[in-house]
């Protein structure tokens, strides 16, 4: 083989010692430096996939999270409709009940007044029969104490018409 070293000028127990030390030196290097190297950017990229799961999870929670506050709105929205049509139907049920209140009311006093109106009128037309019925009988004893003429007849009926005037 020393002709081969000569052409080549290696060594072969150099070549050799240095291709396994070579070897060695990879496995060395691949179990305490690639093995840990390796591991941690495993281990980098898998917390790296739990934060974008994480990121997805957030990100569908806040997209249910908006549909469930689109809902509720719309609902309070519907509800609020619902108890402001509620609203107007029983202010408009009050104010026709309170209107028909008031019709029945004035109908009533209107016809108290009425009724009132025709005791006052009869009490009047009593009254008046009474006072006509005493100027009657006054006439009447004058007439009985004189003669009457026509001229005192016809002063006697002015007269009458004038305290009936007054009176009234």
């Amino acid at each position: 083989m020393s002709g081969f070293e000569s052409v080549v000028g290696v060594n072969f127990w150099t070549a050799l010692f240095t291709f396994l030390n070579m070897v060695i030196t990879f496995l060395l290097l691949k179990k305490f430096l690639f093995k840990p190297v390796k591991k941690m950017i495993d281990d980098r990229q898998a917390e790296i996939d739990r934060m974008y799961e994480e990121a997805e999870s957030a990100k569908q929670d806040a997209l249910s999270a908006e549909a469930e506050y689109a809902q509720k709105l719309k609902d309070a929205k519907q509800e609020a409709s619902r108890i402001l049509s509620q609203a107007q139907q029983d202010a408009t049920a009050k104010g026709d009940e309170i209107i028909r209140d008031a019709r029945q009311e004035a109908s009533r006093l209107k016809e108290k007044a009425q009724e009132d109106i025709r005791l006052e009128q009869k009490k009047a037309v009593n009254q008046m029969k009474d006072e006509i019925s005493g100027m009657a009988v006054a006439i009447a004893a004058k007439v009985a104490e004189k003669e009457i003429r026509q001229e005192d007849h016809e002063a006697l009926i002015e007269k009458f018409i004038e305290e009936l005037g007054d009176k009234a």
